[in-house]
């Protein structure tokens, strides 16, 4: 009974084991993942400028946000907050997708947490971000 047992708690700690050392892959596509990557991608070339003004910048969430709504003409403000709220819709849907396609949905705030380190590294010079104490500029 004794080496039963053994043997069980021993597969049983393998397999967690193994689980704790799982990764997703954050480069896996799907239509979806596909679908979601062109339109942020469409959207880029919009939030690029204000990436640069400082208006807009890189949450540590993963996300973005309005930084400096005064560096956007009062104009264009409402445009700018659609697109805010598109890009993260999409990025929110986008670690959803690459959870799921992982075959792990749990995994999904782990993914969004890898994303915004990647998003930050990817950041151009003058482009902002939140740090542990506030916006920083890059």
């Amino acid at each position: 009974m004794k080496k039963i047992l053994l043997s069980a708690y021993l597969v049983f700690a393998f397999v967690l084991t193994g689980l704790a050392q799982a990764a997703p892959n954050l480069e896996i596509n799907t239509p979806a993942i596909n679908a979601l990557k062109s339109s942020m991608q469409k959207r880029h070339n919009q939030l690029a400028p204000h990436y640069q003004s400082g208006a807009v910048g890189l949450t540590k969430n993963g996300m973005i946000a309005i930084r400096d709504a005064k560096a956007v003409p009062l104009k264009h403000r409402q445009g700018i907050n659609q697109l805010v709220a598109a890009e993260n819709a999409d990025r929110g849907k986008l670690y959803k997708e690459i959870a799921v396609a992982n075959g792990h949905p749990e995994w999904e705030s782990g993914i969004r947490d890898s994303f915004a380190g990647r998003w930050i590294d990817k950041a151009k010079s003058g482009w902002y971000f939140q740090g542990k104490g506030g916006w920083v500029k890059k």
